[in-house]
């Protein structure tokens, strides 16, 4: 199963943009060492431990460069994996399987660390109903990627990009004039253009919870650095009428403690913004 926003077609277009980036009119080392015709076999070498993600994509990107080449799958997306595995095997033509090695790598070892986090970070939530979730703190033009590595991990995806769902957060709630202003425009708005998005909007204290259960007319309230006891008083306060979300401040050594305040989700930008890739390496078979 794939998340929504997961298309042939976004796919494509990143792949598209990264080669070109990478190889732009010609690979001149690929090029001018290897024989014409020369054929070769490589696998992925696993050089840590944690959870592998990208395998498809490394596929495609094989795919979409030169069609002909095969690649042979040891390893799933979502499976542990440890030093010494090799998650698949590549073979055909050799200029094409060094001029794409790099973009499958990098992709892969951010992947793999992105999901080896999540999957971490999510096992600290079990017997809770918190899910954790990701935010919008991605690597420009590499969002698509990161945002499946959370989701091969285990985690939830928060809303993929400003137009995907609403979220009033505190700098909005400034400009417009307050809590009350920014959920009635936001409201008004949609219903003059006729969309129907879910709204969520940020709280940064307890004062701010109890307007917008006043007000009504959001799906969740994100509860912003409110500390433990401030967030367990506002899921108290909002008593199942909206979802909640804690956000901000969150950290592995606490992440369990904000789930026990019994909040539906946690979001963490660390699972992007923050997080180390895993150790991989792509060797031709029979050279060390």
């Amino acid at each position: 199963m794939h998340p929504p926003y997961l298309t042939s077609e976004a796919l494509h277009s990143f792949i598209a943009s990264a080669l070109a980036e990478d190889i732009g009119d010609g690979d001149l080392s690929a090029q001018g060492a290897i024989p014409e015709g020369a054929t070769a076999r490589a696998r992925l070498l696993v050089k840590d431990k944690g959870i592998v993600a990208g395998l498809e994509v490394a596929e495609k990107i094989f795919h979409q460069f030169d069609p002909t080449l095969k690649v042979t799958f040891l390893k799933k997306d979502g499976e542990e994996i440890k030093s010494g595995d090799v998650a698949f095997i590549v073979e055909g033509h050799a200029k094409s399987i060094l001029s794409t090695e790099r973009l499958v790598l990098n992709c892969l070892q951010r992947m793999s660390g992105i999901a080896t986090f999540t999957r971490r970070l999510s096992k600290q939530l079990e017997g809770t109903k918190a899910r954790l979730m990701d935010t919008r703190k991605t690597t420009p033009n590499f969002r698509l990627l990161e945002k499946w590595a959370v989701f091969i991990g285990g985690g939830l995806n928060h809303r993929f990009a400003l137009y995907t769902m609403v979220m009033l957060k505190d700098n909005h709630v400034d400009l417009a004039g307050g809590i009350r202003a920014a959920i009635t425009n936001m409201r008004n708005f949609l219903l003059v253009e006729h969309k129907d998005f879910a709204i969520e909007i940020e709280t940064r204290n307890l004062n701010e919870v109890r307007e917008v259960l006043e007000v009504g007319g959001v799906d969740v309230i994100m509860l912003d650095n409110m500390g433990l006891k401030d967030t367990a008083e506002a899921v108290k306060l909002i008593h199942g009428k909206f979802r909640t979300e804690a956000s901000g401040g969150i950290t592995e050594e606490n992440l369990r403690a904000v789930a026990c305040c019994g909040v539906d989700y946690i979001s963490v930008g660390a699972l992007t913004h923050s997080v180390k890739s895993l150790d991989m390496s792509l060797k031709v078979m029979g050279v060390e």
